[in-house]
């Protein structure tokens, strides 16, 4: 079986869309917080020498993730770091992650934006006929 798990950006306006494709939940959600990672800087070049654990419960998928999305981009703020890494775990509508990522250094990272938030626009969280999840949104920058 071919690796699936992957990122990529799509178009909106002056924001921008994040979509992250798995396995499995978790893995979408993983790429999903790739992809917003690299709307700030090229996640290789994050060193995985931080670890944060983040907890998120909300009512459904599509919310988990704008709230999963969220929390990492409240971490970011105040812990003035990237994150380049993530192992995300679901159960139901709860989800426990741990993000490994290091300070935010201008010279190494070469940040392009400052991401607001993750927002409610183009939320989807689904699994299409092949077993293949997908999770997206906007994000505010």
């Amino acid at each position: 079986m071919t690796n699936i798990a992957a990122w990529e950006h799509f178009e909106h306006g002056a924001d921008i869309g994040v979509r992250g494709y798995g396995a499995t939940l978790a893995e979408a959600f993983e790429q999903a917080a790739l992809a917003m990672t690299a709307v700030c800087t090229e996640p290789a070049r994050v060193a995985a020498t931080q670890s944060v654990t983040l907890h998120c419960e909300a009512p459904d998928a599509e919310l988990l993730l704008a709230d999963w999305l969220n929390a990492l981009v409240y971490e970011m703020a105040v812990r003035r770091m990237l994150f380049g890494r993530f192992d995300v775990q679901i159960d139901g509508t709860q989800l426990q992650a741990t993000a490994w990522g290091e300070a935010v250094d201008i010279h190494k990272h070469h940040p392009a934006v400052e991401i607001k938030g993750a927002t409610y626009t183009a939320l989807q969280v689904a699994q299409d006929d092949k077993g293949r999840w997908t999770a997206q949104c906007v994000v505010d920058v």
